[in-house]
């Protein structure tokens, strides 16, 4: 995103983002990992996990790329029947409802199911998004991206992906766009500003505010790390 063109076009990563799912996912992590075959994730192997690329993480857990997409299903059919449902963060309708005021569009891009990321958000909430690209496969988050800028005909440099991990910042430079990150989910703070991103945001209360221009940060040249941009297996 140019930080002097104003933004048109907020497209939002959902799980750790939006929706307030990591707890679920710790809890349900044991029998998704017993049932495929990988590595169990004990307290202090997920504090490390949170600090590491996509293609790390699946080293360290012993999933081989194949497997990917049957636990990235098995983990959507799991959430999009979990009772209740995973909650969203505090303040995500009250933020969504100041962006379209501001007169900026809203789209969601995820791994997630469509079903599944409209049944956290409501109909209500669900109504203010005019775009929604889900389901991305294991290679597809960035073209998923460039459709959803095709389609609403903005261009990248008006437009600004939001996601909680680094493989968001990736997608987003891959797709030509400007990447904002959110500390309060998977990945660590650090791990995500060593990607650069355009913005970064400590509260969801501070996401209209940033992108309307207030406490903006200047883009800076990306540093990144040789990362496939694999499924949100860890979401």
């Amino acid at each position: 995103m140019d930080s002097h063109a104003p933004c048109r076009l907020a497209i939002f990563d959902f799980d750790g983002t939006l929706a307030d799912s990591v707890p679920w996912f710790i809890g349900i992590l044991d029998a998704v990992a017993l049932r495929h075959g990988f590595r169990k994730v004990d307290e202090e192997l997920a504090l490390r996990l949170r600090t590491m690329e996509t293609t790390a993480i699946l080293k360290e857990l012993g999933i081989p790329l194949w497997k990917v997409p049957a636990i990235a299903r098995d983990l959507r059919n799991r959430k999009l029947e979990a009772v209740p449902p995973v909650p969203l963060f505090d303040g995500v309708r009250e933020m969504l409802e100041a962006l379209r005021l501001r007169g900026i569009a809203i789209a969601i891009v995820s791994s997630d199911s469509e079903g599944s990321v409209r049944r956290t958000l409501g109909p209500e909430i669900a109504a203010l998004v005019s775009r929604y690209n889900c389901s991305a496969s294991i290679f597809g988050k960035a073209a998923k991206l460039r459709q959803v800028l095709s389609q609403a005909r903005i261009p990248g440099a008006a437009a600004i992906y939001i996601g909680d991990e680094t493989r968001d910042a990736e997608a987003a430079d891959k797709a030509g766009l400007g990447f904002g990150a959110v500390t309060w989910g998977y990945s660590t703070r650090a791990a995500l500003l060593a990607h650069r991103p355009n913005l970064v945001f400590d509260r969801i209360a501070d996401i209209a505010a940033g992108l309307a221009g207030a406490a903006r940060i200047e883009p800076a040249p990306r540093i990144l790390a040789p990362v496939l941009a694999a499924e949100e297996v860890v979401k």
